[in-house]
């Protein structure tokens, strides 16, 4: 089994800073990518970030010089800093991990969703 852990969401005024933590546990062998997607009421989960195993990073165009993704390999641990937040950025938070587990089988794997306000 696999555990995702999130949390870090929260309300922030617009302008404000969040940071999203992601901690991945369980029967993991290695994990290829992990990342964050959002959805805002009545719209389509998107992509926002994700970082490769070799530490490629990719971001959606809206967020790209506010967010910032970073991991700590020794904990399993991807990080989502969020700055200049708009309230456009409003959405619920969801981390996807890509791994391989113990049979090698490559899988993916959501978090909880945590939810994410931006408003005055």
């Amino acid at each position: 089994q696999v555990q995702l852990v999130e949390s870090g969401g929260g309300l922030v005024q617009p302008g404000g800073s969040l940071r999203l933590s992601c901690a991945a546990s369980g029967s993991i062998f290695s994990i290829n990518a992990m990342g964050w997607y959002r959805q805002a009421p009545g719209k389509q989960r998107e992509l926002v970030a994700v970082i490769g195993s070799g530490g490629s990073t990719n971001y959606t165009d809206s967020v790209k010089g506010r967010f910032t993704i970073f991991r700590d390999n020794a904990k399993n641990t991807r990080y989502l800093q969020m700055n200049s937040l708009k309230p456009e950025d409003t959405a619920v938070y969801y981390c996807n991990l890509v791994y391989r587990g113990r049979d090698y089988v490559l899988r993916t794997y959501w978090g909880q969703g945590t939810q994410v306000t931006v408003s005055s």
